[in-house]
């Protein structure tokens, strides 16, 4: 399949959000307001994404700027696009096994690589559902897209939140720190402080080994404090910054270094997975795969991470008709 390269500057840049929920409406935002491309909103629910492009259209005088949304139910509307992200999915509700939450959002995600790959054959598609990793690897497997087209977000939310829980201990801006999280999105990720710095410093050399810890299981459930506070939901405003940055750093080509999740196929000893890793992110999507070396015990918990999404991932590609 022919390499597409996106333009500069991103004039005519196009941006699918499949899921118009908080996520996706967030992000459509944020990507509007940034002015980072028009945006196709999509929803199977009639008249929800039609009307949330109205108010953010009717937003575009006190923003000032000159983007375009539309809200949809057709698949066709998003054609040519140039980044599909797939928001769409069940959250997971109390009683709800991960194994459940795989069965549901596994058939949701394979019904919608299949009728958008129908229309944007040469798109970088973001995988936000969950179980992130598992879904990131169906979609690989449903679109027949080389890899590097296919990408997951967790790793730029997880690194975010490490980078504003250091902040906030230490007081300084979250602008001086920054922070690398590996690994699935989940309980087993694995936060890397020896690569984690304040103003070029090691956060190792500013904070004591338990105030570090502390800090890492709380980035490990950074998700799950949100939903208890909230009771109902989950985050979605840090998500859709998260996804907003992957956007920015494919349409306008940076190759930034970012943790992304992307399929291994040797790096790290690891094979035919996707996982958080840093990675060269530009305008071919995932353009380099970045192999620190790791800590024998890094290097342990990374490859422990890899076997949990294994398992979530053998159970997906069952649902595969």
């Amino acid at each position: 399949m022919a390499a597409f390269v996106h333009p500069p500057f991103c004039q005519l840049s196009q941006v699918t959000i499949i899921g118009a929920g908080n996520v996706g409406s967030t992000l459509a935002q944020r990507v509007l307001e940034r002015n980072l491309a028009d945006v196709i909103l999509l929803d199977i629910v009639e008249g929800r994404p039609q009307g949330i492009a109205l108010d953010l259209m009717e937003a575009r005088g006190a923003e000032g700027h000159n983007r375009t949304i539309v809200g949809s139910n057709c698949y066709e509307d998003t054609a040519q696009s140039d980044i599909v992200v797939v928001t769409a999915g069940l959250p997971r509700k109390p009683g709800m096994s991960r194994d459940d939450l795989l069965q549901v959002n596994g058939k949701i995600v394979i019904d919608i690589m299949q009728q958008a790959m129908k229309y944007s054959p040469y798109a970088c598609y973001i995988i936000v559902t969950n179980p992130l990793d598992a879904m990131t690897y169906l979609a690989l497997k449903v679109s027949g897209l080389p890899a590097n087209h296919i990408m997951g977000m967790a790793g730029v939310l997880d690194s975010a939140r490490f980078q504003t829980f250091i902040a906030m201990e230490l007081g300084v801006p979250p602008s001086d720190v920054s922070a690398l999280v590996l690994g699935g999105h989940g309980d087993l990720m694995v936060p890397l402080p020896q690569y984690s710095t304040v103003g070029g410093i090691p956060v190792t050399e500013l904070l004591e080994a338990a105030i570090l810890n502390r800090l890492i299981e709380r980035t490990r459930n950074g998700g799950a404090e949100i939903v208890q506070l909230l009771k109902r939901g989950g985050a979605y405003y840090a998500p859709a910054s998260a996804i907003g940055v992957m956007i920015e750093a494919i349409l306008y080509n940076q190759s930034r270094i970012l943790p992304v999740a992307a399929y291994l196929d040797g790096e790290y000893q690891l094979q035919d997975v996707y996982l958080g890793v840093p990675c060269r992110l530009g305008g071919q999507g995932v353009e380099e795969i970045v192999s620190l070396p790791l800590r024998d015990e890094q290097l342990t918990a990374l490859h422990r991470s890899a076997a949990a999404v294994k398992q979530s991932i053998e159970k997906a590609i069952a649902l595969i008709p």
